[in-house]
């Protein structure tokens, strides 16, 4: 949408209306035209001005208007006169008016005010609903005025007002508040160079860097991104929270609402003209609703704050096709963990590498990935607060000792397993670390119960990793060329009165036909699926002892990796972290009891299909290459981890399947 704006000449006469659009272009309208102008004019419908322009022209000594019931010059609030200012000849870009809105830049020309010589923004309100902002805003001011220090670091100053009647005998209220730069937040970001212009314009030094605990300037692209995202969220955060505290909610936080002040370089969270009350006055207002409420508004700021993050750390959100399909994800309902593999797939990346957003979210054990899915939880209940976000360790800088959560350590544990899945690179401390970290995570599974795992475990779920066996195309020439896509897991119930679960396994493959097969990957597409039905029950997982024998019971962990296991468990690097000291013989599980394969479906494009010794060489060559448990899923035994994003299930050889939650929608 255009952002519209008025400048007047000094002589107050003449005008001339500038249309700015996104692309940071200006039009000018000359006098003459606006003669051709009326009152239900297609023009003035497009720009939103929602005024007539004979109404432009301000009177001074016009008596004030009864309809607009502001308390007279008090300490915090001045009622100024148009005399009182100079208007200047143009509008910044970021100060775009919205509907029923006209915005002027002028200087105080008044010597006897305190705010002689001071540039402000004369914001000229004309519908009924754009009168009851800027008197909102007012009143907003004489709430905050106990604590004005933090008013004026973290919201755009309002001064006064003017309020006066028009030639045309309608109303006119005028809001005169604070200019703090030329740009609004979105208009920072959609600069090509806006990383070092914005550095320069805070001016960021040693000292200011401190205060987000970091003692560094410079680096790559990726760290200074990383620190200006932590300095912005920061200064968002401390200001949302401070009209938490007294109990407002901000209700449209936009990139265009936030400016940043060169002066104290701090964030402006607005003019808080739409802010709202957490408790209701009416007579029927109960307490539980009055939570209720606060709750609410609290969750709704908290996710305003999301998508903000999310633009300043993806560029790429900011395109509204992409920024659409993003929010549609959420819209339907799709667990907000679930982001990273979602965007790698709208984004057409396999992995984090190449991408600065995707990195800055990956560092630190995905914590920024772990703070974007709390500020976005689909319930407002599980919503991260302001003061819990400012002490999350995405937003604190290395010199900052952090104790993480429980939370925050199962959370990284699954991020930093994902990330080493990706790089496809499974040598032998690669296989060792990942199997580590599985063996780490199932013994911090946060949902034990059959309940839990019923609720949790239906869904899409895309193969990541097996500590089992790995069997390429590299050292061997097989008769069919396969080259395995996307694995997936999908779990659904059978019925909500028991606990049947039906597994279906979908292995999507290219067959290359060509000689040349290292390099040109093309060929004859296919796709793999495996039925099987399964019952889930409680169990427990033993560790078994090499001179133990139990013939009713299996071990799922051979003697070498245990000992190995049981000597990382002993480090001190684990021990705050696991709720117990050492390493414990059973670890509840939910059993899968199968009851066999129900059916294999192979579907070929030509011409292999009409080939049956072509078909029957690529399953062989698929059940060479994927996990066994993939192709027959009774040999799947027990689930030993599952949350939101993340799932192990273990098999009868003791191998451990990785998945992650697909949410990923073709259609988008």
């Amino acid at each position: 949408m255009a952002l519209c704006g008025v400048g007047l000449s000094p002589s107050f006469e003449s005008f001339e209306v500038v249309c700015v659009g996104g692309n940071l272009s200006t039009r000018l309208i000359r006098p003459s035209l606006m003669r051709t102008i009326g009152k239900t004019s297609d023009w003035k419908r497009r720009l939103c001005l929602g005024v007539r322009c004979s109404s432009l022209k301000m009177e001074e000594n016009a008596p004030s208007d009864l309809s607009v019931p502001v308390e007279e010059e008090s300490g915090h609030v001045i009622r100024f006169k148009i005399s009182d200012f100079k208007i200047l000849d143009h509008v910044s870009v970021g100060l775009g008016g919205r509907a029923g809105e006209v915005v002027f830049e002028a200087i105080v020309k008044d010597t006897d005010s305190p705010l002689y010589n001071t540039q402000v923004v004369l914001r000229r309100l004309t519908s009924v609903r754009a009168q009851r902002r800027g008197r909102r805003a007012i009143e907003v001011l004489k709430k905050l005025a106990r604590r004005r220090l933090m008013y004026h670091s973290y919201s755009m100053q309002v001064h006064g007002y003017i309020s006066s009647a028009t030639s045309s005998g309608r109303s006119s209220f005028t809001l005169v508040h604070g200019y703090h730069g030329s740009f609004s937040l979105r208009h920072w970001l959609q600069q090509s160079d806006w990383l070092p212009t914005l550095e320069a314009t805070l001016a960021l030094d040693k000292e200011s860097v401190r205060k987000v605990g970091d003692d560094t300037v410079g680096g790559s692209a990726v760290s200074r991104q990383l620190r200006m995202t932590r300095i912005l969220m920061r200064d968002l955060l401390i200001g949302v929270n401070y009209l938490h505290s007294h109990g407002l909610a901000h209700t449209e936080l936009r990139l265009e609402n936030v400016h940043i002040s060169p002066v104290d370089r701090h964030i402006k969270v607005g003019i808080l003209g739409s802010a709202a009350d957490f408790y209701e006055d009416r007579p029927d207002g109960t307490m539980d609703n009055n939570l209720d409420r606060r709750q609410m508004m609290i969750a709704f700021d908290m996710r305003c704050l999301g998508f903000m993050m999310a633009k300043m750390v993806m560029q790429e959100l900011m395109d509204p096709v992409i920024f659409t399909k993003f929010k549609s994800f959420l819209t339907k309902g799709n667990d907000p963990s679930c982001l990273r593999e979602f965007l790698l797939q709208i984004l057409h990346r396999n992995s984090s590498s190449g991408n600065a957003g995707l990195q800055i979210l990956d560092r630190n054990w995905g914590a920024g990935w772990n703070l974007l899915s709390l500020l976005l939880a689909t319930k407002p209940s599980k919503r991260v607060s302001c003061l819990d976000s400012l002490t999350h360790p995405f937003l604190c800088g290395p010199r900052w000792r952090v104790v993480p959560s429980i939370d925050i350590i199962r959370w990284g544990l699954g991020s930093t397993a994902m990330r080493i899945s990706e790089e496809y690179i499974y040598g032998q401390p690669q296989r060792s670390r990942l199997s580590h970290f599985i063996e780490l995570m199932e013994m911090l599974n946060p949902h034990s119960r059959p309940k839990n795992w019923l609720e949790l475990l239906p869904g899409k779920w895309r193969l990541l990793y097996c500590t089992g066996r790995h069997i390429g195309l590299t050292f061997r020439q097989p008769p069919e060329q396969v080259l395995i896509g996307h694995v997936h897991l999908t779990v659904s119930r059978v019925s909500k009165l028991n606990t049947n679960l039906s597994f279906i396994s979908d292995i999507g493959f290219t067959v290359m036909t060509g000689e040349n097969w290292p390099h040109d990957k093309t060929g004859v597409e296919g796709k793999l699926q495996v039925n099987s039905l399964f019952r889930l029950m409680a169990g427990r997982r033993l560790y078994l002892k090499e001179e133990e024998k139990n013939t009713g019971q299996l071990s799922f962990s051979p003697s070498n990796a245990r000992d190995a296991f049981a000597q990382k468990l002993s480090g001190g690097k684990w021990r705050k972290a696991l709720p117990f000291k050492e390493s414990p013989s059973s670890l509840p599980v939910a059993k899968l009891f199968s009851s066999g394969v129900d059916g294999v479906t192979l579907n070929l494009g030509d011409p292999l299909s009409k080939n049956l010794n072509s078909a029957g060489n690529v399953v062989q060559e698929i059940r060479i290459q994927v996990p066994p448990e993939m192709f027959d899923l009774s040999k799947l035994v027990c689930g030993t981890y599952v949350d939101s994003r993340l799932l192990v299930l273990r098999g009868v050889n003791g191998s451990a399947l990785l998945f992650t939650r697909s949410g990923f929608d073709e259609s988008c």
